[in-house]
């Protein structure tokens, strides 16, 4: 999945504009290496994930905006309830190119300060390759969050 849905790219350029989705061709040479390594082709800024649990279709997308000292990345999560799609920034991250894959339901751990977070649900990985990764949890009231490198 390399693509948006049109519905979805309309409510996504409406609510970020100027912003586009994170591809392969935007990644660094190394970590597009890194990506593909682990991730084969998929699109770097944008995984299917059944993040609330709900099986609605939830979708996580790396969006960048600005350029240079002023880019940024911005990290959505974007639900289809009924005929129309919720989203929800979860993060925000400047200067870099930041990708995005799911994991598993599990016990992750946060390494500065031993905080745990026991998934029963997949999770959503943001991920600054050779800098950092956090990993985001939903609860069932809100959205949790360990970092997992810095």
């Amino acid at each position: 999945m390399h693509s948006l849905s049109q519905d979805l790219q309309h409510e996504i350029s409406a609510k970020y504009p100027a912003s586009k989705l994170v591809r392969l061709s935007d990644l660094e040479e190394y970590d597009r290496k890194l990506f593909r390594k682990d991730h084969g082709n998929s699109c770097p800024g944008l995984v299917n994930v059944d993040f609330y649990g709900d099986q609605k279709e939830t979708l996580a997308l790396v969006l960048t905006t600005g350029e240079g000292a002023n880019q940024k990345a911005e990290l959505i999560v974007a639900r289809k309830l009924g005929q129309s799609w919720q989203t929800a920034l979860l993060d925000t991250a400047g200067l870099s190119v930041p990708v995005v894959w799911r994991q598993k339901p599990g016990t992750y751990k946060d390494i500065e300060n031993g905080k745990t977070i026991r998934a029963t649900k997949p999770v959503i990985v943001f991920c600054g390759y050779g800098g950092w990764a956090i990993v985001y949890a939903w609860t069932g009231k809100g959205v949790d969050k360990v970092w997992l490198a810095d």
